[in-house]
């Protein structure tokens, strides 16, 4: 059986994963960089995947769900353009991964999971290590958390068929929500941008649209999602 890499060796592989996964793919904004070379990525996988970490991959954390691939989070921490003031709102907290590195680049972090074991898990390590701007939310995330609106960035890691109508009405004035979308080719990871004035979602009127690209998620299951 091979052994687990010691710190030093993981900290070598994060760099690495920086330099060839991110920098050298287009992601650019120097704060999520070095976001993604400061939080411990290892922690958040499990044991028996830990030497795997920082493989260009998602990899599976229980119950159906897995932590992204390291690009994947990357492009979703930069489309979201944070400058450090922002309250953002994440649905899907999964192993807790995304969180800490989005506790790094903004103000304050609320975190939504429908699955109470990873919750748990999510807000236990996150307290382990010492990250102190995340709140670990159990619910139906695709409804987001309206008391708790408006957000300056809301960033979705589940499929949806649509944009959620509840989500983007919870986007602060400039405010972007980041979310793959099903489409017969592919799921789109797309940025919504919420311009001054009232929303159509049925028409997009009010929104600046962008796709990122083709991904790979997990359905995003709730009320503004799949069924069950």
């Amino acid at each position: 059986m091979r052994r687990t890499p010691s710190a030093a060796e993981f900290g070598a592989q994060r760099t690495e994963m920086v330099e060839w996964q991110l920098r050298r793919r287009g992601i650019g904004d120097q704060r999520v960089l070095e976001a993604m070379a400061t939080v411990p990525r290892e922690l958040f996988v499990p044991e028996r995947d830990r030497r795997r970490a920082y493989a260009d991959s998602a990899l599976p954390i229980g119950h159906g769900q897995t932590i992204s691939q390291p690009w994947i989070v990357a492009a979703i921490c930069e489309a979201l353009a944070l400058e450090g003031s922002e309250r953002v709102l994440e649905i899907g907290t999964g192993s807790g991964y995304s969180a800490a590195v989005l506790a790094m680049l903004a103000d304050e972090v609320i975190t939504v999971e429908r699955v109470e074991e990873l919750a748990i898990a999510a807000r236990r390590l996150l307290a382990e290590i010492g990250i102190s701007k995340v709140e670990v939310v159990v619910g139906d995330g695709s409804a987001g958390l309206p008391d708790r609106a408006p957000y300056e960035a809301i960033a979705v890691h589940a499929t949806a068929p649509s944009p959620p109508s509840t989500l983007i009405e919870q986007l602060a004035p400039g405010g972007r929500l980041v979310i793959p979308i099903a489409t017969d080719a592919a799921d789109m990871l797309t940025v919504f941008r919420r311009l001054e004035g009232q929303v159509d979602p049925k028409t997009g009127g009010g929104l600046e649209r962008m796709v990122i690209g083709p991904c790979r998620f997990v359905p995003l299951i709730g009320s503004e999602g799949y069924p069950e």
